[in-house]
């Protein structure tokens, strides 16, 4: 397809008219688009509330587990003063 070809098909389609639209299609939308919009809200709540308990849950290891501390020596130095 050539370009005149191409944008006479494109000006055919640009020029169709509009298909009618049903009058109860648009509260169908309206109540299924609030429903995906509250169903977002939730999740991206939950995500952030399961980011929040991670992150806590990290810190409290952190201050208990102590990682950065050098662990105690299981054997004791071998003595050569005597």
């Amino acid at each position: 397809m050539n370009r005149p070809e191409r944008e006479a098909a494109v000006r055919q389609i640009m020029e169709r008219t509009v298909p009618h639209v049903p009058t109860e299609l648009h509260a169908d939308v309206v109540r299924r688009g609030g429903r995906i919009l509250r169903r977002r809200t939730v999740a991206r709540r939950l995500l952030w509330l399961l980011l929040l308990a991670a992150a806590v849950a990290f810190t409290v290891w952190a201050v208990v587990a102590q990682p950065w501390v050098e662990p105690p020596s299981q054997t004791t130095p071998p003595v050569t003063d005597w």
